[in-house]
């Protein structure tokens, strides 16, 4: 369990397909804090540490994730938003975020406020997914509010903070991101269909 609130990055330094999965070796101020096992939000996707050297990493991510996410499009250089796994005995400071991406979306709009940033983004509605007006969404594994909720479209509003300390300074239009939509609208929607359509 997450809360979608980016504790530093990690650099991809290493890329190694085998057979369906994908190792990815990241060098982050982070390593030495990290053991075998552990559970770690890579862009907010949830992954296992299986090894540790210094101040790198190694995670693997296996053909589901890899399709149900923008890992398998990594290069390397790329630098990934990452997150441990929240303490039970901490404040939840973003919103409760499972690691598991929904799906992927796309930046179709980046507009420079006075001292802040708006960021579109659009997605595939027909895999069932929504968002709502001031509801949560996370984006690259940041936990974030909805604005400007439509059908297939939403925006987000970036403070300079949020900026510079995650990869939206990277971000520009056509790339591609990991959504994960709020946990307590899935449910709604899930119950919805079940009720609505037996």
């Amino acid at each position: 369990m997450f809360t979608g609130i980016i504790e530093g990055f990690g650099e991809v330094i290493q890329l190694e397909n085998d057979r369906e999965n994908l190792h990815i070796t990241l060098e982050s101020s982070l390593s030495r804090e990290l053991k075998i096992d552990q559970s770690l939000a890579h862009n907010g996707v949830c992954l296992t540490v299986v090894d540790i050297s210094e101040n790198k990493y190694t995670v693997t991510a296996i053909h589901e994730t890899l399709q149900k996410s923008s890992l398998g499009k990594l290069k390397l250089g790329d630098l990934i938003n990452l997150e441990r796994a929240m303490k039970m005995n901490g404040r939840l400071d973003g919103h409760i975020v499972q690691g598991h991406v929904d799906q992927v979306g796309t930046c179709v709009g980046v507009e420079s406020k006075d001292g802040s940033w708006m960021f579109d983004f659009e997605y595939d509605s027909d895999q069932g997914n929504i968002t709502i007006e001031k509801g949560s969404i996370t984006i690259n594994g940041v936990s974030l509010t909805v604005v400007n909720s439509g059908i297939n479209t939403f925006s987000v509003a970036i403070i300079p903070y949020t900026y510079e300390h995650t990869n939206f300074h990277l971000l520009k239009v056509k790339d591609a991101v990991n959504l994960e939509f709020d946990m307590v609208g899935k449910y709604i929607k899930k119950l919805q269909s079940v009720f609505f359509n037996s």
